[in-house]
């Protein structure tokens, strides 16, 4: 019996893939598990003030729209800082800036407890976001600094999994809280949501600072050799193609489109973490605990989605209709949901479908800038396409509060989301195809 021998250039490219693949291995147990970790705890300082409503509400006598109008405040403070703060981290490094971050927003996260005024909540809010603003896009442009082009879907997606397993985990945890605690040293169970949560932010701030390398030369557990390969494979990326004029970042419609599919995929997440709460008690269920664990089913799927998707891209080397697909499912449960009046089981199913689509389409919308920018215009256009796109966080908690409000239903901001779903459909399609499939 004879063989075929395998030719020396097949087996060294086999080799070499094999290394390659070994060393990202490496990289991204070190980082990626770090970073999804503060996504988490960075997500549910964010969002835990949509249980934290439950029972802040009705002890500081506030109303949806001051609800809403606060919880978007966030995102006011969040765009206007979001650009800045990203070409400071060009500047000053990764670690540093991502530990000020994170320790800042503990901090004022945690002071959410003692507001007892709408001025107060306001002012907090806003704040909240000035201190969060440059987070996600920073880590985006760290991570364009270590995984090329070809691989970034996927490494985008397990760090992104951070924000549905912080709702799918700290969902039950935060209504465990408002239950336990209720009362305790003549606090409400809101204000220990607040203190509690906030702790993790502080301690892995501090953590990243410590041991967070600012890019692959400074990493002291990665061997010559492997920072060789890294680099390399940075170099192959076809440069000729990026931008590296600053201007770019705000004048290349690209961004432009970048920002609202983005803001289409908010409209999703945030409706979910902000509202679904609410909704859910006006089905009937009363207690924080028992919404807590209904909310884990949406972003349990969601973090699914968010794994499977974003690998698929990756593998398929297709970005657009990775992004249509989900976003399509998410508009048809969103019509549907803004149809009538459902009940409990139908509306955690709806809401599980929009969360599902808007988390699945997140790490290929976010591994498309790096196709097209480079350098400066890379942290500015990813940090200005994260503003654009915290609008929608605006829209989408301030518009349904005051339709709460107002008339009394949420359905027609249902009905617009869904619209504007559809329409991140056709700017998903706008991209060339020469540009996205790589």
């Amino acid at each position: 019996m004879s063989y075929t021998a395998i030719p020396d250039s097949v087996a060294q490219r086999a080799s070499q893939s094999n290394n390659a693949d070994a060393v990202y291995r490496k990289v991204t147990i070190r980082l990626i598990t770090f970073l999804c970790l503060c996504y988490f705890a960075a997500y549910l300082d964010r969002i835990n003030v949509g249980l934290a409503k439950l029972q802040m509400l009705n002890a500081l006598q506030f109303s949806d729209t001051v609800y809403g109008l606060g919880a978007g405040l966030f995102f006011a403070g969040y765009i206007l800082f979001e650009v800045p703060s990203n070409l400071i981290l060009q500047k000053v490094g990764a670690k540093f800036w991502i530990a000020r971050i994170m320790v800042t927003w503990g901090l004022l996260s945690g002071a959410t407890a003692f507001v007892t005024t709408p001025t107060q909540f306001y002012v907090l809010r806003f704040l909240l976001g000035v201190a969060e603003a440059g987070f996600l896009p920073g880590v985006l442009l760290y991570l364009t600094q270590w995984y090329p082009d070809e691989r970034r879907a996927r490494i985008i997606a397990l760090f992104m999994v951070g924000l549905p397993l912080s709702s799918m985990v700290g969902s039950p945890i935060s209504g465990w809280i408002m239950s336990m605690f209720d009362g305790a040293h003549g606090f409400g169970g809101w204000q220990w949501l607040f203190v509690i949560e906030a702790l993790p932010s502080i301690v892995l701030g501090v953590a990243i600072f410590m041991y967070l390398p600012n890019n692959i030369a400074s990493a002291r557990w990665l061997s010559a050799e492997e920072k060789a390969l890294l680099s390399a494979n940075l170099d192959k990326d076809a440069h000729a193609h990026k931008s590296h004029n600053l201007s770019a970042a705000f004048t290349d419609l690209k961004v432009w489109a970048l920002g609202l599919i983005d803001l289409c995929v908010l409209l999703g997440l945030y409706g979910v973490s902000f509202w679904l709460p609410t909704i859910l008690k006006d089905t009937g269920v009363r207690d924080p605990y028992t919404i807590g664990w209904l909310m884990a089913i949406p972003n349990a799927l969601a973090v699914v989605g968010v794994l499977v998707w974003g690998a698929s891209s990756d593998k398929m080397r297709e970005r657009r209709w990775h992004i249509v697909l989900p976003f399509m499912l998410s508009a048809a449960a969103m019509f549907i949901f803004a149809t009538g009046q459902h009940g409990t089981v139908m509306t955690v199913v709806l809401f599980s479908l929009i969360n599902l689509g808007a988390a699945a389409a997140m790490p290929v919308v976010w591994a498309l800038p790096s196709t097209f920018l480079k350098g400066s215009a890379a942290a500015a256009g990813i940090a200005f396409a994260c503003s654009l796109a915290n609008l929608g966080g605006f829209g989408s908690t301030y518009f349904i509060g005051w339709l709460r409000d107002t008339f009394h239903t949420q359905s027609a901001g249902i009905y617009g989301f869904g619209v504007c779903m559809l329409i991140g459909c056709l700017l998903a399609l706008s991209y060339p195809k020469s540009l996205v499939n790589r």
